[in-house]
């Protein structure tokens, strides 16, 4: 398959030959995006745990955060990921660019992860997301605004790590052996070779249940002849 200007990064690395869990880690932690991604966690980390002062709005953090995680999939899949080519999403941001590349060979290592640049992007959005919502539960309960921040930062890219693992497992041969990762597959798998416009989650389906998009059976959904070109 020829591949056109979809950011230049096409690897000999396919998914199918990553058969064990030591396989897909050695793989994961050897790419860009991900390396990126661990860089900033562990920064964040070490700010976090210097900056102290743990209390209940941690804890509030994170139970929003786990709710927040699907609907934030469905959002960046759906509108930035799957953006039309004639968008400005497309034009300005590009950040559908290489998921494009992906859905027409889901088997490429180099379109399954994220583009580095993709990545520095996200990682700048969700410090300006955080600075949103966390810091009006830190105000309701009085808690201190910095300390709740870099709880809030440090979920978010710990979630977005998480986010690039599944991403990597569920396209390889290696089968997992919980119930919760063996949906994932399962949920991905039909997002690629049945109906793009269904199974948008990647870590969580409950932006799918919640918006629309997870039916009770695949046969509930036709189809689709653009699965793989994301035609509008």
């Amino acid at each position: 398959m020829a591949v056109v200007d979809f950011g230049g990064r096409s690897s000999e690395k396919r998914s199918r030959d990553l058969e064990t869990l030591t396989d897909v880690a050695r793989t994961f932690v050897s790419e860009g995006s991900p390396r990126r991604m661990l860089l900033a966690l562990t920064v964040v980390i070490i700010i976090r745990v210097v900056v102290g002062t743990y209390g209940l709005t941690d804890l509030v953090i994170v139970g929003v955060s786990l709710v927040l995680v699907g609907v934030v999939e469905w959002v960046i899949h759906l509108f930035f990921l799957h953006a039309p080519e004639d968008s400005w999403r497309m034009q300005k941001l590009r950040t559908g660019v290489g998921h494009r590349q992906h859905h027409l060979d889901p088997e490429d290592v180099g379109f399954i992860l994220l583009r580095p640049r993709d990545t520095s992007l996200y990682l700048g959005l969700f410090l300006l997301f955080n600075a949103t919502w966390p810091l009006l539960v830190a105000w309701a309960l009085g808690a201190p605004l910095l300390s709740t921040y870099l709880s809030a930062v440090v979920l978010s890219y710990a979630l977005m790590t998480h986010y690039e693992w599944t991403h990597l497992l569920v396209h390889t041969k290696y089968r997992p052996k919980t119930r919760y990762y063996k949906r994932l597959v399962a949920h991905h798998r039909l997002h690629h070779f049945r109906n793009e416009h269904y199974w948008l989650g990647v870590t969580s389906r409950l932006g799918d249940a919640a918006l629309g998009t997870l039916p009770a059976s695949k046969s509930d959904v036709p189809l689709s002849d653009t699965a793989r070109t994301l035609e509008s």
